[in-house]
């Protein structure tokens, strides 16, 4: 399954390749043969229902866990025992999960600094660096506020924050907007739209929400841990 059109030139970042996903020893398969390819800049949706596989294909594409069978490549090189995987989570990549994952008694820019101070990035340039990303998200005003604090919305935009702090050139996002209502949904997608269109960021979504797949500039359609077709 390839996400382009044939005259568009931007190298692939992504490429996965006859990938199978499976648990309990085969018992439970998850994913069934899957192959996709994302180009650079490009925002692509994982869409289909509860189950299809959306989840697992990011966090395999991210590196949190492995295949069962097949290969994947971020850009150009295969995620395998060879690779820095540390280092690939920590400063290629960025997740934006549904459930945020903040530290709740953290405030906003504890939770922002420690991808960055693990990293190894002087504080001075992460303390800069978040600053920069609370302008851009409108979060100026909530820095020193703990995350139980924040509302959902906020919570959201911290969690995005987050996941650009070490300027990852791709951004996977398992349903960011699930388990807001429908009016901060709207909202926070879009900011996340313009934060990737605006830095040239590759997007991977998992999304059920189809007006926000339309947004996308592809939309893959999965179903019993296969892809059925894009778009």
């Amino acid at each position: 399954m390839t996400t382009h059109a044939n005259n568009e030139r931007t190298e692939p970042v992504i490429h996965v390749e006859s990938v199978w996903k499976s648990y309990d020893d085969g018992a439970i398969a998850v994913l069934n043969g899957v192959d996709l390819t994302v180009h650079a800049g490009k925002t692509v949706a994982l869409c289909g229902p509860s189950g299809c596989g959306k989840s697992t294909l990011l966090h395999l594409v991210g590196g949190l866990d492995v295949p069962s069978r097949g290969s994947i490549a971020v850009n150009g090189m295969p995620l395998d025992g060879k690779r820095d995987m540390v280092r690939f989570m920590r400063h290629e990549v960025g997740f934006v999960f549904q459930l945020h994952n903040l530290v709740p008694d953290l405030t906003m820019e504890e939770n922002c600094l420690l991808p960055a101070i693990a990293a190894g990035v002087r504080r001075s340039a992460a303390e800069a660096r978040l600053h920069e990303l609370a302008a851009r998200t409108g979060m100026q005003d909530r820095i020193h506020h703990r995350i139980q604090k924040l509302s959902g919305g906020e919570r959201q935009r911290t969690a995005i924050c987050r996941a650009l702090m070490n300027r990852p050139g791709i951004l996977l996002a398992d349903e960011p907007t699930g388990s807001l209502d429908e009016r901060t949904s709207a909202v926070v997608f879009e900011l996340l739209l313009s934060l990737t269109r605006n830095d040239g960021l590759t997007l991977l979504m998992a999304t059920h929400d189809r007006a926000l797949a339309s947004a996308c500039d592809h939309s893959v359609v999965m179903r019993n841990g296969r892809i059925e077709h894009g778009q």
